[in-house]
């Protein structure tokens, strides 16, 4: 008989978020712990979700979480459309390759990257943007939208709603923008799924690289990788099955997403793409 070994060590709850979030200790245990980091260290991405609707008012709470995160210069240069009508969920769940969990959950948010406002209001002055048309204003929206987004995102996990971002809305940014009428100089940059998560379909907790990968003291080095890497490749592996996935190390994944032309999924033209929803990239 085979025996699965389980892991019994009692620890506080910052001690069991780190463990669940690394698989190994960090340099220096949590001396101080709240609510907001036991939801922050908890995220996990759901794709399984009930039918139950939200409560009412909690759209205009997350709005209103996401419009308190930071803004370049005050410029607000996002918007978030919200659809939840079946339909038009299922147009976009195919444009993103027909992702079920858009389908199941009550709530989807596209957030855009929005300079068609500013733009408008320049047109109603006669005043023309030139420094609309430049990388850094692209850059600034789509950081002004993630940066709320993510805000939004923390804000549905605590109050124990599911949530998963979806990028592949990207793979056909202008179906997505004639889907939700988006003016010229906005883009979708990606969804957000969220809904109530089906307890008899669970997500778990995803191993991140160790801290000693991606935490650099002064100056950045690569150096000191392979090994905080190699310990990372055996945690993904773990992971993976225990969720009863395929085996495939986080080395083999990231090296394999940028691999090929193709492994973008139609994103290689993004920048022309961009270029006809009136973003010029200079």
């Amino acid at each position: 008989m085979t025996l699965v070994q389980f892991d019994t060590v009692q620890r506080t709850p910052a001690a069991q978020a780190i463990h669940e979030r690394y698989r190994e200790p960090v340099a220096n245990d949590p001396t101080e712990w709240n609510d907001t980091l036991q939801t922050l260290l908890g995220h996990r991405s759901v794709r399984a979700f009930l039918p139950a609707q939200l409560a009412e008012g909690t759209l205009e709470t997350l709005v209103a979480a996401a419009q308190s995160a930071p803004t370049s210069s005050n410029i607000q240069a996002w918007s978030v459309v919200a659809v939840e009508d079946p339909e038009r969920k299922a147009r976009l769940s195919r444009i993103a390759g027909d992702q079920r969990h858009i389908n199941e959950a009550p709530l989807f948010l596209v957030w855009v990257a929005d300079l068609a406002r500013a733009a408008h209001i320049a047109e109603q002055r006669g005043v023309t943007l030139e420094g609309a048309d430049f990388t850094e204003s692209f850059l600034l929206a789509s950081l002004d939208a993630a940066l709320a987004a993510q805000n939004a995102l923390v804000a549905a996990e605590s109050l124990g709603l599911g949530t998963v971002y979806i990028g592949a809305l990207r793979n056909n940014p202008e179906a997505v923008a004639a889907e939700l009428g988006l003016e010229e100089r906005a883009y979708a940059v990606f969804g957000l799924v969220v809904g109530h998560p089906d307890p008899d379909r669970p997500a778990a907790v995803k191993p991140r690289l160790p801290q000693s990968a991606v935490l650099h003291r002064e100056r950045y080095g690569l150096a000191g990788q392979t090994e905080a890497i190699a310990r990372h490749d055996r945690h993904i592996a773990a992971f993976r099955v225990e969720q009863r996935l395929s085996p495939q190390s986080w080395s083999d994944l990231a090296v394999d997403r940028l691999r090929s032309v193709e492994a973008l999924k139609g994103r290689h033209l993004l920048r022309e793409t961009l270029a006809r929803l009136g973003f010029q990239l200079r």
